[in-house]
């Protein structure tokens, strides 16, 4: 048996969990017994010609099955990880013979390379919390630890993204019918009604007794909309949630119930935001956050981060990471379609230009900067609030990064006018206590590893 075919198994396994089906139900799926299917993934058995054209029929895109996985996706992302730990003297042609060749052993060494990254920063939280007297705490929190998993998926679910797409084209939905066409959806599939309440704050309370969704009165219909979608994930797609979560390794109450919030999120937004009508409205815009937010109805903050999902194979929109911090520099997301990971040690930097968005409310700010590794990246960033309308209404006030390598840039419009050759980067930093650079006049204190024990 030749490597390509002792890779089959594998492949076959990780083809039938991206599209959250058991052994049990792609079998059926197939005709085949269990047991038989189980033999195939573990290579006990040929992947015959037969059986890949069922897999075509039943699943539709069987790409990188039997090819193997496309080097270009994993070159830059290694190029990244050996830069990152010093190696700069390994060229593409060695990299792309790599990501060929040995695409599972590529994959190993990227996650190698995430846990050698989350360690390094553990190590450093560690010794400032032994420093400063304190106990000892987990660096990762469940939600960290949530995020992390979406971000190794490249922030692209497939099972739940193409059934959100294929629910949007089979009921012929448009931005201005999504949200009567899905409270009547509710109604019909699930005795479900959908009720707005004056006095709620900014979630919605799913009422099982009876069967009642109250949802905030002043969200917009594309909001309404939204948050009908992801109590119509957890109704009829809850059990391809909980195989997305058990593949994921989820196996405490706190994470799994994040988990299931994050994936019927997703499903919201793949629903609100179809993949091919999606990403060809953001092509044609050049990515005008604005422009989109209008066209699909929705808020600018839904748009930046369904721009951070865009990954479908072949058919991939830019790669972005997208990030929300409050004034007082509390990362609440991070979302990544590729390597980039600020620290999650000592907040971030003050130089980084979503901190000057809390003093320009309104307007959208861009940047060019230049991370210690020397990679260059462009960004883009706005002040958003939400909460009921009316003076002296509580509302919460965020600042939102969307992100992109420096050379992408062009295709976006906000890139107009810009020096993109980064002669005028702004150098920033992962924030103080894990930043190199020692010159940093808006350095707060020293990095940790500069710092001398204290005597005791």
């Amino acid at each position: 048996m030749s490597a390509s075919q002792r890779q089959l198994g594998l492949r076959l396994q990780r083809l039938r969990q991206r599209h959250g089906l058991t052994q049990a139900e792609l079998a059926r799926r197939l005709a085949l017994s269990p047991s038989y299917l189980n033999q195939i993934e573990r290579n006990q058995r040929p992947l015959t010609l037969a059986v890949q054209q069922r897999l075509k029929d039943a699943l539709g895109d069987i790409e990188g099955l039997v090819d193997r996985d496309d080097p270009a996706a994993l070159i830059e992302p290694l190029d990244d990880a050996l830069r990152a730990l010093g190696h700069t003297g390994i060229g593409g042609g060695e990299l792309r013979a790599l990501a060929g060749n040995l695409p599972q052993i590529a994959h190993a060494l990227l996650d190698l390379h995430r846990e050698h990254h989350h360690l390094r920063e553990r190590a450093a939280a560690l010794e400032l919390q032994l420093g400063s007297g304190h106990g000892v705490a987990p660096l990762l929190s469940p939600g960290d630890h949530v995020r992390d998993h979406f971000n190794r998926e490249r922030n692209y679910i497939p099972a739940l993204d193409e059934r959100a797409e294929a629910l949007y084209i089979e009921l012929g939905l448009s931005p201005d019918t999504l949200a009567p066409r899905l409270r009547q959806l509710l109604a019909d599939r699930h005795g479900l009604r959908v009720r707005l309440d004056p006095e709620r704050g900014d979630k919605r309370l799913f009422d099982a007794d009876s069967r009642t969704l109250w949802l905030p009165a002043w969200l917009k219909p594309g909001q309404q909309a939204f948050q009908m979608a992801a109590q119509l994930a957890m109704l009829e797609h809850g059990a391809l949630i909980d195989t997305l979560i058990g593949n994921a390794g989820f196996d405490d109450a706190e994470r799994i119930a994040l988990a299931r919030i994050g994936f019927s999120n997703y499903y919201a937004g793949a629903l609100v935001m179809p993949y091919a009508a999606f990403l060809r409205s953001a092509e044609d815009s050049r990515y005008d956050v604005e422009w989109l937010a209008q066209r699909f109805a929705l808020g600018f903050e839904a748009v930046c981060h369904r721009l951070s999902t865009l990954q479908r194979r072949g058919a991939e929109g830019l790669p972005f990471f997208f990030m929300r911090v409050d004034r007082a520099g509390n990362v609440s997301k991070r979302h990544s379609s590729t390597d980039f990971h600020f620290s999650q040690v000592g907040g971030t930097c003050p130089l980084w230009i979503v901190y000057e968005a809390f003093n320009q409310p309104g307007r959208l700010l861009t940047q060019v900067a230049r991370m210690p590794d020397g990679r260059q990246y462009f960004w883009m960033a706005r002040q958003v609030s939400s909460g009921p309308p009316g003076h002296g209404q509580p509302r919460k006030t965020f600042a939102l990064a969307l992100g992109c390598d420096l050379r992408h840039a062009e295709r976006l419009v906000y890139s107009r006018g810009l020096d993109l050759q980064g002669g005028n980067a702004v150098p920033i930093g992962p924030g103080c206590l894990t930043c190199e650079r020692l010159d940093c006049l808006q350095r707060a204190f020293p990095p940790l590893w500069r710092l001398q024990p204290s005597k005791r």
